[in-house]
C-alpha cells in the first residue's frame, strides 16, 4: 500500500516539473533498472501492491506494456483477469439462485416420494398444487428421494392388495397375510362378445346421455349386434384405421396408465378380485389423481386446500396415496 501511495505522490510531483527534468529522471531511472536486473534472480517475487500498481498503470496507459521489464506483458494481463474474476465472485455471492423453500415443504416432497415410489415429479407437483403449495415442478424434482433401483412397491403393500384373494389350508381355512379424462364405465368378463359389449354400451350410456360419436378399434368382438345397438342409440360409429392406435389416443393412454399404476403391480385371482381392484382405482382416478392435460387437476375437479395439516390417505393398500388437509 505504501508503494502505491509513494508512486501516486511522485506522479503528482512530476506534474510540476519541466519536460527536460522529467526526461533526465526517466533516463536515470531506466539505467538503474538495467543495473538491478543484471543481478536480480530469474524469478522475482512481487507484492500484491506492486501487481495492483502495474495493472492500474497499464490500464490507464496501454502503451506502457512495451516498456515492461520486470514481468512479461502477458503476466500483467493474467493478473488483471484474475482480479476481475475475484471482484465479480464477491459481487454476486449470496444473490444468485432460486429462493429457498420451506423446510416443511421439502419434507413433504420427500415423504410423497417415499410413500409413492411409482410417482414422478409431475404427479407429486399436482398433489402439491391441490394442497395449495406454489412451487415449480423442477424444484419438486430436485428434492425427490433418489433411488438406485427401479421404483417398486413394498411387500407390505403387495400382500395387502392380495390378502382378500389368498387363503392357506391346514385343517381349516384362514386368511393369510401372504369430458375431462374421466373413466366412465368398466366391466369384467372372460369372453367379450358382441352381445356383451352391446349390453355394456347400454349400461354406460342411458338413452338420454348417449354421446354423438364412438371411437373404437377394429377388434372382431365388435360384431353386428354391437354396431346395431349403437346405431339404434343414435351414436355415430367411427372405427380407427387399421394399425393406427394413436387415432384412439385417450383410450390407449388410459389403458397404459391402468396397467402401469395398477394391474402390473397386482396379481389378479379372478373376476371378482379384478372388479374390486378396478372399482377402487376408478374412484381414485376420477376423484383424486392429478392429470397433466388438466393442468394438474382431477377429472371430477378437485378443490384446492390451503389450510390444515397434510394427511396421506392410502389407495389400494398404499400403492398410491391421496393427500388432504384436515
Amino acid at each position: 500500500m505504501f508503494a502505491i501511495l509513494r508512486a501516486l505522490g511522485m506522479f503528482v510531483t512530476g506534474m510540476f516539473k519541466s519536460r527536460s527534468r522529467l526526461e533526465a529522471e526517466n533516463l536515470f531511472l531506466r539505467h538503474q533498472l538495467n543495473i538491478a536486473l543484471r543481478r536480480a534472480p530469474p524469478c522475482l517475487r512481487l507484492r500484491g501492491s506492486d501487481r495492483a500498481l502495474l495493472i492500474w498503470m497499464t490500464r490507464l496507459w496501454p502503451g506502457l506494456f512495451s516498456l515492461a521489464q520486470v514481468v512479461q506483458p502477458a503476466t500483467i494481463l493474467r493478473w488483471h483477469r484474475a482480479g476481475f474474476k475475484v471482484f465479480w465472485r464477491w459481487k454476486s455471492q449470496n444473490r444468485a439462485g432460486r429462493p429457498k423453500i420451506d423446510r416443511h415443504l421439502r419434507d413433504l416432497i420427500q415423504r410423497m416420494s417415499r410413500e409413492n415410489p411409482l410417482w414422478g415429479a409431475s404427479r407429486i407437483h399436482g398433489e402439491l398444487m391441490m394442497l395449495g403449495f406454489e412451487v415449480a415442478q423442477s424444484t419438486v424434482s430436485k428434492y425427490m428421494v433418489r433411488r438406485r433401483n427401479p421404483p417398486s412397491q413394498t411387500w407390505k403393500t403387495f400382500l395387502r392388495n392380495h390378502a382378500e384373494a389368498i387363503v392357506a389350508i391346514d385343517m381349516c381355512v384362514v386368511p393369510t397375510l401372504h369430458g375431462r379424462r374421466q373413466l366412465l364405465w368398466f366391466e369384467v368378463t372372460r369372453h367379450p362378445t358382441a352381445e356383451w359389449l352391446a349390453q355394456q354400451i347400454t349400461e354406460a350410456f342411458p338413452w338420454a346421455s348417449a354421446p354423438a360419436y364412438l371411437v373404437r378399434d377394429n377388434d372382431r368382438a365388435y360384431g353386428h349386434v354391437f354396431t346395431s345397438r349403437i346405431r339404434t342409440m343414435d351414436i355415430r360409429d367411427r372405427p380407427i384405421s387399421p394399425g393406427s392406435p394413436w387415432q384412439n389416443g385417450y383410450a390407449e393412454r388410459l389403458i397404459g396408465t391402468l396397467r402401469r399404476e395398477c394391474l402390473d403391480q397386482i396379481v389378479i385371482f379372478g373376476e371378482a378380485h379384478l372388479r374390486r381392484i378396478l372399482s377402487a382405482y376408478a374412484d381414485y382416478y376420477n376423484q383424486a389423481r392429478t392429470h397433466l392435460a388438466l393442468q394438474k387437476d382431477a377429472p371430477l375437479r378437485r378443490a384446492i386446500q390451503r389450510s390444515g395439516a397434510v394427511v396421506a390417505v392410502p389407495v389400494l393398500a398404499g400403492l398410491h396415496h391421496q393427500y388432504v388437509r384436515i
